[in-house]
């Protein structure tokens, strides 16, 4: 997809049933209920009716630069509180590559929020030792997200993900010196600014783009599912304040559907990013996209 001047590619690591939607998202059975068929097949199971998500990258080709949204969940991670996301053996380096990208030629890494499934890829496995992926880039990482999983933050616990993924995926960046830890907001150039979304996590953004006649909204994990264009104030149980997260998706789909912005999430399968329209309190997709 172009947008104005900029190429946008999607590349995807794995994709596949997630939950429950009622465990996913608590109170969204009755629009989960009443829409299935609109939902099925790209986006719930049609045998069982679980959500299914993707977890894939955006590649953003702006001003002769190389930018990586979100680079997924990684190979050979420990994960105890998310078992489908530990050792995992994909392709997704060789995906990157037939998309036309080198990890050498990456020159910003977004991480649009820390989370497993967005920090990954930030780094690979290099004689037992986690190093760069992408070693010429400059790592985009929210500075209150870093302090929240970071050593002593209040995330840390023994038992979760979070030491395991700020050990492997955030920490190696920080130590080679290429993680830029950015709050309030952060332009890239002239075309696209990454803004804070928190409610998520206390750090989540998103990623704006204007480019010519065209608008988007690279929104991360404001949704997971289009059940929550339907029911925006539904936040996922993975939000750390799902009061503050509902107000964060409410505000960005609300501009979006004002100013005419393409909305792209982070784990939408199938059709990856839509344009809405407002209906009465919630949204409704107008057209899908890619």
């Amino acid at each position: 997809m172009v947008l104005g001047d900029i190429e946008v590619l999607r590349v995807e690591e794995v994709r596949g049933a997630f939950g429950a939607p009622g465990a996913m998202f608590p109170g969204i059975d009755p629009v989960w209920q009443e829409h299935e068929e609109w939902l099925t097949p790209d986006f719930r199971e049609p045998a069982d009716g679980q959500v299914i998500a993707a977890v894939q990258a955006w590649v953003l080709r702006s001003g002769g630069r190389t930018i990586v949204v979100d680079p997924g969940v990684g190979n050979g991670r420990e994960r105890p509180g998310t078992p489908h996301f530990t050792g995992l053996d994909t392709d997704f380096p060789d995906r990157l590559r037939r998309a036309g990208v080198r990890p050498e030629d990456v020159d910003i890494v977004v991480n649009t929020h820390i989370h497993g499934d967005h920090v990954g890829w930030n780094t690979r496995e290099e004689d037992g030792a986690w190093v760069p992926m992408f070693p010429n880039a400059d790592y985009l990482i929210p500075r209150p997200d870093h302090d929240h999983f970071g050593p002593g933050g209040a995330a840390r616990t023994v038992r979760d993900n979070h030491r395991f993924l700020f050990a492997d995926s955030i920490a190696p960046v920080v130590a080679a010196g290429r993680a830029v830890l950015w709050e309030d907001s952060h332009r890239i150039d002239a075309h696209l600014v990454l803004e804070p979304a928190p409610g998520h996590t206390p750090g989540s953004s998103v990623l704006r783009l204007s480019s010519g006649g065209d608008r988007a909204v690279f929104a991360g994990d404001l949704l997971h599912s289009p059940a929550q264009f339907l029911a925006p104030t539904c936040s996922s149980a993975m939000c750390v304040d799902p009061v503050t997260s509902a107000a964060s998706r409410v505000r960005v789909l609300g501009r979006a559907a004002d100013e005419g912005e393409l909305v792209i999430p982070a784990h939408f399968p199938g059709p990856g990013a839509a344009e809405v329209r407002r209906e009465g309190s919630a949204f409704a997709v107008t057209r899908w996209r890619m």
